[in-house]
């Protein structure tokens, strides 16, 4: 189906064409000094001492947890309203996943007074996810760790220059993961990155990117290293300077294409104002923002409700989507349920609609007063 108004717009043009066939005619293409570049300007832009470019965010998380030393049988407490990603890593691992409920229908990111709750003496890592590009309560949540000798990931899979207090969202704790999936702020189609200010961690997650091996097959050609030694069990989870090359004109572009989006952010708030029947998450956040998406929350509705705005907001050409269906419901997770009030409401209730930066206000006012027209309709 084709819509009027999509969920998501790729900031793309001629910019990130011109730059892949840059880099196919520099002939090399595999993981070297575009991959470099791209990894020195995240991280200077993030003010963090070292960025390392991975396949995706997934295995980011995945090498991450690795880094951190979380072993199988450990417990890794981690929110359920999030994508399945965040959660599958931990398994990676063979650590078990305790979920953690959110805050409140306001503050849909993981609530650090559950996260207490939830801590035994087989707690070795908290891993938190900014939901939409909005911080967690990091003080809360660090103080919790230091407390506890706990380790700290963040998915920061939404919030690319997101901010907490002034600092960059990815940074505060022991390690920050990114993605750049072809819907987020920064898009190169796959990609993730490993942030972190630990030179170990940092050296460490090169090493396993690319099979334990000690130099890369670009320093090799290049005649900086003729040989190698495999030192540890790594894998292939490499970016390519294909895909780096998108990335550095991504990273051209987000500071303009964030300030649009919270522009888009400010035109819904405004027009949405007058809807007593739903909640806008994050309503009152003053923090600076990616805005990766822009969820609502229904009130004293359910799932059956929901689904009938969403299928009425479909027919008038405007695509919807639910961020997220709850990890702990999915067949393979059902096992590690535990009582998450607040999630189970929420992934009933949540609508996001679209956001991205060429959203007009005329736009926005189409989507608001069909909104309307469809929580008026719903039964």
């Amino acid at each position: 189906m084709e819509f009027k108004i999509p969920l998501f717009d790729l900031n793309f043009d001629e910019r990130e064409a011109q730059a892949v066939a840059e880099a196919i005619k520099d002939n090399w293409i595999s993981t070297g000094p575009r991959c470099k570049a791209f990894e020195d300007r995240f991280a200077d832009m993030l003010n963090v001492n070292h960025a390392v470019t991975l396949s995706n965010c997934t295995v980011s998380l995945h090498l991450a947890l690795k880094l951190v030393g979380v072993k199988p049988g450990d417990e890794v407490i981690c929110p359920s309203l999030t994508f399945v990603a965040t959660v599958n890593a931990i398994r990676y691992v063979d650590a078990i996943p305790v979920f953690a409920d959110v805050t409140s229908y306001e503050s849909p990111v993981i609530d650090p007074d559950d996260i207490k709750r939830k801590i035994t003496p087989k707690t070795k890592a908290i891993m938190v996810m900014h939901y939409g590009g909005f911080a967690c309560d990091m003080e809360k949540i660090m103080s919790i760790a230091r407390e506890n000798d706990l380790k700290v990931i963040e998915d920061a899979c939404h919030a690319p220059l997101s901010e907490y207090h002034g600092q960059k969202l990815g940074t505060i704790g022991d390690i920050g993961c990114f993605s750049f999936f072809s819907n987020k702020n920064i898009s190169t189609g796959e990609g993730g990155m490993i942030v972190t200010s630990n030179q170990e961690y940092a050296t460490r997650c090169k090493l396993l990117r690319s099979h334990g091996m000690t130099s890369m097959s670009y320093e090799r050609a290049k005649g900086h290293s003729t040989a190698y030694d495999v030192i540890e069990l790594g894998y292939n989870y490499r970016m390519d300077d294909i895909h780096a090359s998108i990335g550095l004109v991504q990273l051209d572009k987000i500071e303009n294409d964030l300030q649009k989006r919270a522009l888009v952010r400010m035109l819904y708030i405004q027009h949405l104002s007058n809807i007593p029947e739903i909640i806008i998450p994050f309503n009152n956040y003053n923090d600076f923002s990616s805005n990766y998406i822009f969820p609502i929350v229904l009130k004293n509705s359910n799932s059956e409700r929901r689904d009938n705005i969403r299928n009425f907001l479909a027919e008038a050409g405007i695509q919807t989507s639910v961020h997220y269906p709850a990890v702990h419901r999915f067949s393979i997770y059902k096992d590690y349920y535990k009582d998450l009030p607040v999630t189970d409401y929420l992934v009933d209730n949540l609508i996001t609609l679209p956001m991205y930066s060429k959203l007009s206000e005329e736009l926005v006012i189409f989507v608001v007063e069909n909104l309307k027209l469809a929580i008026s309709n719903a039964r």
